[in-house]
């Protein structure tokens, strides 16, 4: 039965297992069949800018064995890249007075929403502020050893977490019982003033005394052991939110140069050890890029520290920290990959960023900008990019878009609690919605065909995980106002689907033989391309692993014009997969595929006519160090080549 209830739809177990998208060629085509009796189908919920469908549980649709002629999203399950911890939010201080303040009846209701796998959407990470942030209820900011101006506290006798008692702590450990495999993430947005050389929680650094140093890695862990003892166990923990932000608007906040957090981890990775706390620490916990206005605050003299999440994993405290931290204010995902390639053996965690809107925005214009905003950037953009959290700011806030005290007044949560008492669900709580209902904790991210970028070129973006069951889940979204078609290709099997324009959808389906594939992509590290024409002269775009870009001839096409590859040693392999992307139309009416061993002798080993964006071309056992696909065919349009790839 179609539903269209909010939070209660139930995923199906979801499963996969493919190598290469079986595409259309003359010489091998794979019929379609249409679907086997016991056909393996996609359950599939989708949200719509117009918000006509939010988590909308649609009919299924059934794999089927053959090709398609549509934009084809070929998954890999063979190929995995990170784990997933979760996604969700931050219960903040007035996340947790909003909820707290409403019947119990209504807040029961609100919190399985959240966190319930089943009944809701199943929030599976945390980010929690260790003492105020912009966001309490509170009358004044607060840390949890506050002393007299002038006063001192370096054996943390005033310690406590007596206010997080009152609200806080009663809803997170409501969380942990609703999805027991909740993670918890801690970060301060300063440390007590007392220790600061401001003297107050406002701007400021540590000062620069051992004994500081060595009393902030103390109170961290007295925090993470008052949590533990409340029933709240720390996963994760950063040592300061957004360490070179300096241009604050009237909240907590420090400035804390690479030197200082370096110099707290290293007392705190060994406090935490003695201590017998799992807790892991992040660095950074700051944006993609250093936002200009930290660079033009940076005081006279000093290095603005751009690098500084690689500064932290080139110093002495990387063996402390796990990874690093992101938020989305600056810059764009990519930097996340930049910084895995430098330093592969650590982790990679999304943690921060609020949906927002100017002040004379209608919430038709929020919900619709938001959505898609968050689904390309995040959702698709922040996992493909090494991410294994997506987290935004405040799970819930009130209808002014609060209670805050000072910083962001137009920022939004996944929760709106009303005046009136009523809840209702804002963009976030789909966005996140869409990978925490169906993305499981110790999910593995896999490999799949994306067309879309997170700068909007009007594609198709998607990103697949493989959860600890064996099911399947694929995240795609329309960046396009129009509806778009596309197929998704799993081994030899294939379903079609049209999504309307700017909608955000998850396709689950359960593990199944039927499913399964004996090939493997071989990697083209290092693979080199040209072509002639040399077109905008981008051929090396076509084998660089990423269908959102692409080489085109330019002009016409025509026979004779081709796009060489030097794999770069002899490679064996059985398919080639000519991926033209998701410019509709521009694949070659006709194809000729030639390979050699030195490149001058050249062997034609299959040819056809293309009929759609993806063709699989079968060459069993074939040997070769170059390849040459080569038109046969004119048309009017351009052809392209957006991703050639190997199996084997």
């Amino acid at each position: 039965m179609r539903r269209r209830v909010l939070g209660t739809a139930t995923a199906s177990a979801v499963a996969l297992s493919l190598a290469c998208g079986t595409g259309v060629q003359a010489a091998d085509a794979i019929p379609h069949h249409g679907p086997a009796r016991t056909a393996v189908r996609a359950d599939v919920w989708v949200t719509t800018p117009d918000r006509t469908e939010m988590l909308h549980h649609r009919d299924p649709v059934a794999f089927q064995r053959g090709a398609s002629t549509r934009t084809t999203i070929t998954i890999d399950p063979t190929r995995t890249f990170q784990s997933m911890d979760g996604f969700g939010a931050a219960l903040t201080d007035s996340a947790a007075a909003v909820l707290s303040g409403l019947p119990a009846r209504t807040r029961d209701d609100a919190m399985r929403r959240l966190f319930d796998p089943g009944q809701g959407i199943g929030v599976s990470f945390l980010r929690q502020p260790i003492g105020s942030s912009d966001f309490t209820a509170a009358q004044r900011h607060y840390s949890l050893d506050d002393v007299p101006a002038g006063k001192t506290d370096l054996p943390l006798a005033h310690f406590s977490i007596a206010h997080d008692q009152q609200q806080i702590l009663p809803l997170l450990r409501q969380a942990k019982r609703l999805n027991p495999k909740l993670t918890v993430m801690a970060t301060p947005w300063s440390p007590p003033a007392w220790m600061k050389t401001t003297d107050s929680l406002f701007s400021g650094r540590l000062k620069d005394d051992p004994k500081i140093y060595d009393a902030y890695a103390r109170y961290l862990v007295k925090f993470l052991q008052a949590y533990a003892a409340a029933g709240v166990p720390v996963d994760y923990l950063s040592v300061q939110n957004e360490p070179q932000n300096r241009n604050v608007n009237g909240y907590p906040s420090a400035d804390l140069p690479v030197e200082q957090e370096a110099a707290v981890i290293k007392i705190l990775g060994p406090l935490l050890r003695r201590a017998g706390l799992h807790t892991r620490i992040l660095g950074y916990d700051h944006n993609w890029v250093t936002h200009p206005g930290d660079v033009g605050t940076t005081p006279p003299g000093e290095d603005p520290q751009t690098d500084y999440p690689y500064e932290i994993l080139d110093s002495d405290a990387a063996k402390w920290v796990a990874g690093t931290a992101y938020h989305c204010y600056a810059g764009d995902p990519s930097a996340q990959s930049a910084l895995h390639d430098a330093h592969p053996e650590k982790g990679i965690w999304f943690t921060e960023c609020s949906g927002s809107h100017a002040p004379g925005d209608t919430p038709e214009q929020i919900f619709r900008g938001t959505l898609t905003w968050h689904a390309r950037t995040l959702a698709v953009g922040a996992t493909r990019n090494w991410a294994k959290s997506v987290v935004n700011w405040n799970i819930a806030l009130d209808a002014d878009d609060g209670p805050h005290l000072g910083g962001c007044d137009t920022c939004t949560g996944l929760l709106t609690v009303r005046g009136d008492g009523t809840v209702s669900a804002d963009a976030e709580y789909f966005t996140i919605g869409h990978l925490s209902k169906f993305v499981k904790p110790g999910a593995a991210r896999i490999a799949s065909t994306n067309f879309g970028t997170t700068g909007w070129n009007g594609q198709l973006t998607d990103v697949a995980f493989r959860n600890p069951d064996g099911s399947t889940a694929l995240i795609v979204h329309n960046e396009n106002d129009d509806p778009r078609s596309f197929a998704v290709a799993v081994g030899e099997q294939t379903f079609e689907y049209t999504l309307p324009g700017g909608a955000l959808a998850t396709f689950t389906w359960p593990r199944s033989t039927a499913l399964r594939t004996s090939t493997h992509e071989v990697p083209l590290t290092g693979a080199k391309a040209t072509a002639q024409p040399a077109g905008d002269g981008s051929a090396a775009l076509a084998v660089d692993a990423d269908a959102s870009t692409r080489w085109s001839s330019g002009q016409a096409q025509a026979p004779g014009q081709y796009l060489q590859v030097d794999l770069g040693r002899t490679t064996r392999f059985d398919e080639v997969a000519l991926d033209s992307g998701d410019n509709l139309g521009d694949y070659a009416r006709g194809w000729k595929l030639s390979t050699s061993l030195d490149g001058t002798t050249w062997h034609d080993v299959r040819s056809g006519t293309g009929t759609g964006q993806l063709t699989t071309v079968k060459v069993p056992g074939t040997r070769a160090r170059y390849l040459r696909v080569t038109s046969t065919g004119s048309a009017g349009a351009w052809w392209s080549l957006a991703d050639l790839r190997l199996y084997g």
